[in-house]
C-alpha cells in the first residue's frame, strides 16, 4: 500500500517534471519564434532604410555635387562600426541552456563560465597594462620633443651676425 502511494506519487511528481519541461519548452521556441521574427523586421527594416539612404544620396548627388553623400558615408562608417561591435558581442555571449542539465553538467558549465570569466578579466587587465604603459611612453616622448626644442631654441638663438654673437 506504502508502495502504491510512493509510486503515485512519483508518477505525479515525473508528470509534473515533464509537464513544467513541456511549458518551458514551448516558452523558448515562442521566445526564438518572436526573436526571429524581430530580425526579420529588422532586416527588412535595414534594407528599407538603406534604399532611402541610397536615393537620397542619388538625388543629393545630381543637387549639391555629391556633398550630401559624403556627409552620408562618415555617418554610415559609424554605423557599420556599431554593426561589428554587437557580431561581436553577439559571439562573445553563448545562449546559457541549463534546463536540462544534471548536477555534474551544472558544475562543468559554472566552472566553463569561470574560466571564461577568468580569461576576460586576464585580457582587460593586459589591456588595461598596455595603455598605461603607452600613456607613459606618450608623456616621456612629449617631455623629450619639448626639451628638445628648448634647446634648439637656444641654439638658435646665438647665431653669429655681423661678425658678433647674439
Amino acid at each position: 500500500m506504502a508502495e502504491c502511494r510512493m509510486q503515485e506519487q512519483r508518477r505525479a511528481e515525473r508528470a509534473e517534471q515533464q509537464r513544467i519541461r513541456s511549458e518551458r519548452e514551448k516558452e523558448r521556441q515562442a521566445r526564438m519564434a518572436e526573436e526571429k521574427a524581430r530580425k526579420e523586421e529588422e532586416e527588412a527594416r535595414k534594407r528599407a532604410e538603406e534604399e532611402a539612404r541610397k536615393k537620397k544620396a542619388f538625388s543629393n548627388m545630381l543637387h549639391f555635387g555629391g556633398y550630401m553623400q559624403k556627409t552620408e558615408k562618415k555617418g554610415g562608417k559609424k554605423q557599420t562600426e556599431r554593426e561589428k561591435k554587437k557580431k561581436i558581442l553577439s559571439e562573445r555571449r553563448k545562449p546559457l541552456n541549463i534546463d536540462h542539465l544534471n548536477e555534474d553538467k551544472l558544475r562543468d558549465k559554472a566552472k566553463e563560465l569561470w574560466q571564461s570569466i577568468r580569461d576576460l578579466e586576464a585580457e582587460k587587465f593586459d589591456l588595461q597594462e598596455k595603455f598605461k604603459r603607452q600613456k607613459y611612453e606618450i608623456n616621456v616622448l612629449r617631455n623629450r620633443v619639448s626639451d628638445h626644442q628648448k634647446v634648439s631654441k637656444a641654439a638658435r638663438g646665438k647665431t653669429m651676425v655681423g661678425g658678433r654673437w647674439k
